[in-house]
């Protein structure tokens, strides 16, 4: 198997894994509460489990509810 024959698959899942990073990052910096943690914490997770699971932990876990 080569890398072109799964890139077609790999694009679509490395543009939105960056699109959930980067709003996942934009709410911690703009929003102050957190139902648990805080923003270094959160800031920390969501960079480190880049792929995917850092920033759907932030919005299950750790963002307040509105």
């Amino acid at each position: 198997m080569q890398l072109t024959d799964v890139l077609p698959f790999l694009i679509p899942l490395i543009i939105a894994e960056l699109i959930l990073l980067f709003i996942s990052l934009r709410h911690i910096v703009t929003h102050n509460n957190y139902k648990r943690g805080n923003r270094t914490l959160w800031i920390i997770i969501v960079v480190v489990g880049m792929q995917f699971i850092g920033p759907i932990l932030y919005f299950l876990l750790g963002k307040e509810d509105a």
